[in-house]
């Protein structure tokens, strides 16, 4: 979608100004700030963390029992 914002013009150019050294178009900096804000992507970001988790056991077939997970007390990121 298009829209058409009324933005002072120095504002403007400041803002593009301080996003080049980031590598950010000014349209990139306000879809994420949107984004943010009305927590679009929030999901992705549960995923993403809960893949960088260790996995419950490992390779050889060992898994965690219910004592050893109530007793370590995963700690889920936020």
């Amino acid at each position: 979608m298009n829209i058409t914002l009324s933005i002072d013009e120095q504002l403007v150019e400041r803002a593009r100004e301080t996003l080049r050294a980031t590598g950010k178009s000014l349209n990139q900096e306000i879809r994420e700030h949107l984004q943010q804000l009305t927590g679009a992507g929030s999901v992705e970001r549960v995923v993403e963390r809960l893949a960088e988790l260790p996995p419950l056991g490992n390779p050889d077939g060992w898994k965690w029992n219910r004592e050893e997970l109530y007793e370590d007390r995963i700690r889920w990121p936020r």
